[in-house]
């Protein structure tokens, strides 16, 4: 056994799993056996609880923590609940004002409102399967009178510095990530990442932070490769990615998860 509690934070697409949304046996076994032992594995993802939840169930978590929504919502996760979970905690936010630099500096974004557990709140029809869960299309005006935890714009490439620093100014950030292989950009609360996320949740668990482990392959992984007393970037990952972190695995076509989970189960 190994001897310290760990908790793991592991990103899911591109490093649980591939952008075809497979996950090895040798990834599904290794986090079985770290979870028989006692140690906290917690997917931390940029996809909404709705999409998590899948992926949860499918490596068989049916109690622990999951931090979605690039930090934005954290989630208890315990089939016992009425829904299989509960929202611990979720940073909220008015989106009049980020629609309307959106609506401003790029007219023909596709904007959606995350609503969580649920869906989306849309712009216009996405077309696209990784927007998860349940679309409501509904006009601009009445999103910008909306709460909510992030709001998603679909782009394959990073704005220009005008729209940037006029983000910056509403106290907002961008962040950039995939989803199996599909580019998008978030908008939320400066500061809101999955590095707040898991920092939120060690603190709640009391784990020390020299007992954190986090391992990811993309842009919005870099601060929690950072913040992780061990990082880990897979071995695809951007230069910028790579040197956030403590360490580089395999990339995902090797399945470079698999060798870094067993190496807990022996270390």
């Amino acid at each position: 056994m190994a001897e310290a509690n760990y908790m793991i934070g592991l990103d899911i697409d591109g490093t649980i799993m591939s952008y075809d949304e497979f996950i090895s046996a040798e990834v599904r076994a290794a986090i079985a056996e770290l979870r028989l032992r006692g140690h906290q594995v917690v997917l931390s993802t940029g996809r909404p609880l709705v999409a998590t939840l899948p992926v949860l169930k499918e490596l068989g978590i049916d109690q622990g923590w999951a931090v979605c929504s690039n930090g934005s919502v954290t989630a208890r996760i315990d089939s016992e609940l009425p829904f299989g979970y509960e929202v611990e905690h979720a940073v909220m936010f008015q989106a009049d004002q980020a629609v309307a630099a959106l609506h401003e500096y790029m007219p023909e974004a596709m904007i959606a409102l995350e609503q969580i557990g649920v869906g989306y709140y849309i712009s216009e029809d996405f077309n696209s399967s990784k927007l998860h869960g349940a679309h409501t299309i509904t006009a601009v005006p009445e999103l910008r009178q909306m709460e909510t935890s992030r709001v998603v714009v679909a782009r394959a490439s990073h704005a220009d510095r005008q729209f940037s620093k006029r983000v910056e100014s509403l106290g907002l950030r961008d962040t950039y990530y995939s989803i199996a292989g599909t580019h998008w950009m978030d908008l939320a609360p400066d500061g809101i990442t999955k590095a707040y996320g898991m920092e939120r949740l060690r603190a709640l668990l009391g784990v020390g932070i020299e007992n954190t482990v986090a391992v990811g392959d993309a842009e919005n992984d870099i601060e929690m490769l950072a913040w992780a007393g061990r990082g880990v970037a897979m071995g695809h990952a951007s230069a910028e990615v790579i040197a956030a972190a403590d360490e580089i695995t395999l990339p995902i076509l090797d399945d470079g998860l698999a060798p870094v989970l067993e190496g807990l189960l022996v270390g």
